[in-house]
């Protein structure tokens, strides 16, 4: 598998493992999801969903799975079999470009990362840990959103669109390529489930954010939190502590040869 390659190949030199042994936090690689980690989307998106249905002059159901379709659901299947917004192909199209244009709209106005973010990323840079954003944003809208909320700084490398990854664990590893850190080194910061498994396909930790999904579908994860509050650097240590510092390395086995078998009599046994 490609992380395993990863794994091996991005090996420390010994000069950065002389560096990490004295500073062992600057081992470790943060990779933050845009989504709920990074910005509150899921209020970009029902805002977006709202305005769509003002100007249709449709009702927008407020019950709780019909809002957990449209956070978390295709806009396709949204518009044509949840909400029947849709019945022709040309209708469907016009409804979803126009609910990507608010969308957009709503994101260019934001400029308040999820609360606790930003004192946690300085938390993080005093220890000197690398951190990276993965999204399927492009490039310069997640650039100028990261601006605008003045976080920035605290990114080292950032993963959109334009890497063109096929999946969401694909992201992941080409961010911890970017960040020159090992994949097993990496801890993925998630709101999703499915988020929380491509990190531990990737031999990654994963540490879950709840709120968009509630705590019980976020059992997978290492560690969840409420609030970036509750977080600490020693908590990233405890994460892999009792796994050792050889954790997920890859190993060489070394067979040794058995020695003779002595054969059992009376005297050998007692």
């Amino acid at each position: 598998m490609f992380q395993d390659y990863l794994n091996e190949k991005l090996q420390e030199c010994f000069l950065q493992r002389i560096r990490h042994a004295m500073k062992p936090d600057e081992a470790f690689g943060l990779i933050f999801s845009w989504d709920n980690v990074i910005a509150d989307t899921d209020s970009l998106k029902l805002d977006a969903w709202r305005q769509l249905a003002l100007e249709e002059g449709k009702d927008l159901p407020s019950a709780g799975h019909v809002q957990k379709s449209i956070l978390h659901g295709a806009a396709d299947h949204v518009l044509k079999k949840v909400l029947y917004w849709a019945k022709e192909e040309s209708q469907m199209e016009k409804l979803k470009a126009r609910l990507i244009e608010l969308y957009y709209e709503n994101l260019f106005k934001l400029d308040t990362p999820v609360k606790g973010l930003r004192e946690w990323l300085d938390a993080i840079q005093t220890a000197g840990i690398p951190c990276a954003v993965a999204s399927s944003l492009d490039r310069r809208c997640m650039i100028e959103a990261l601006d605008r909320m003045a976080l920035s700084k605290y990114f080292k490398a950032i993963v959109t669109d334009e890497d063109d990854m096929e999946s969401i664990a694909h992201r992941f590893l080409s961010a911890a390529v970017k960040l020159d850190r090992k994949p097993s080194k990496c801890v993925v910061f998630e709101d999703d489930p499915r988020g929380v498994t491509a990190a531990h396909n990737c031999t990654m930790m994963a540490v879950a954010l709840i709120g968009a999904h509630p705590a019980y579908e976020l059992v997978q994860a290492d560690l969840a939190i409420a609030k970036y509050r509750e977080l600490s650097v020693i908590n990233l240590r405890r994460l892999f502590a009792h796994k050792g510092i050889s954790f997920m390395d890859l190993q060489k086995q070394i067979i040794e040869k058995s020695p003779p078998k002595r054969k059992l009599t009376v005297d050998t046994i007692f």
